[in-house]
């Protein structure tokens, strides 16, 4: 599924602000689903560019920066994995519960974009959500564990979205705190 070209655009253009140089592609490891990792590869994505360590993801190159960075952009842009669509906004799942995160400005300056933007935020936040939703209902269970060990400081909890037998389907309820900033 490409991100809505919209959505691209503001995405790209709250990017052109940045100060940290592709700093959110600095020792990213996004996790792939099969089928994630199936898109990339029909789109040219060498497979040596893919690894497994306790989940399937992106390797780095020895820079650090995400493989698939070049010239300080995202060369999948279109298709790339769901928590690069995702942005500033990240997850943690505790049982049910699927929690959405916002990293503070000091990680992720689009952040202060996304505040001044009230339909920009939600945008995001709701494609966020639905591209989240979509990977943590596409992983194995044990990858997902792994996933979730990773620690994600400097974040808000912004929702708590209550999912059907860890995500089988898509989430319907959204509880307990206020999705606009």
């Amino acid at each position: 599924m490409l991100v809505d070209t919209t959505i691209c655009e503001m995405l790209s253009q709250a990017c052109s602000c940045c100060k940290l140089s592709s700093g959110c592609c600095m020792e990213a490891r996004p996790p792939l689903t099969k089928s994630r990792a199936d898109i990339l590869l029909a789109y040219g994505v060498s497979p040596s560019d893919i690894e497994f360590q306790g989940y399937r993801r992106l390797r780095l190159k020895p820079d650090g920066f995400c493989i698939l960075l070049r010239d300080g952009k995202c060369t999948v842009h279109s298709i790339k994995p769901e928590t690069c669509v995702a942005g500033p906004f990240t997850f943690d799942v505790k049982g049910s519960i699927l929690q959405i995160f916002l990293k503070k400005p000091s990680i992720c300056p689009m952040v202060e974009v996304l505040k001044q933007n009230e339909e920009l935020y939600q945008n995001l936040f709701d494609l966020s959500v639905s591209k989240i939703m979509d990977l943590v209902s596409e992983l194995p269970a044990e990858e997902l564990a792994e996933i979730v060990k990773i620690e994600e400081p400097d974040t808000d909890l912004v929702a708590e979205i209550k999912m059907a037998k860890r995500a089988i389907g898509h989430a319907n309820e959204t509880v307990g705190l206020d999705q606009s900033k």
